[in-house]
């Protein structure tokens, strides 16, 4: 195991959550664009639990969401029984003087059963969509720290 942290660490290679890493850059230093939609709000929320909330923020990250919902699972008198949200989240990061830091997309989806009531379905649908939320918020909070400048 030693080895292996010499070889990477000849090659330049610095753990993103070390003293040093990407993410100490990034950690509480983000300002997020006022969230529009519950469904961005819970992003942003998911963005703050892993890097913090800033005060004074050097970076500024600015995501729009899109979903979509489809039926995946129909019976042969055309009840639904499972629905799959897809979601997409375009991103961009600026730096302390505007400058593009990174940007992308990012996608997934989660699914939910439409067999219960319609209380137990509504609350199966709001379930899938904040997983959804973390999947992506997780997935751009990966990328911003792979391109953010070491600390």
């Amino acid at each position: 195991m030693a080895a292996l942290a010499v070889i990477l660490s000849a090659c330049g290679f610095t753990p993103a959550y070390g003293p040093d890493g990407n993410a100490n850059t990034l950690t509480r230093n983000i300002k997020l664009t006022e969230p529009d939609t519950r469904q961005d709000y819970l992003l942003a929320q998911q963005v703050e639990r892993r890097l913090g909330r800033a005060e004074n923020a050097d970076y500024t990250l600015n995501v729009d969401t899109v979903t979509t919902q489809d039926r995946i699972a129909v019976t042969g008198t055309n009840v639904t029984r499972r629905f799959e949200i897809i979601g997409s989240a375009n991103y961009t990061l600026t730096g302390p003087d505007g400058a593009l830091v990174t940007s992308g997309m990012v996608s997934s989806f989660t699914g939910y059963s439409a067999t219960g009531s319609t209380v137990a379905t509504t609350a199966a649908r709001r379930d899938a969509q904040e997983r959804l939320m973390v999947i992506l918020a997780d997935q751009i909070v990966t990328r911003m720290i792979a391109a953010a400048p070491a600390g």
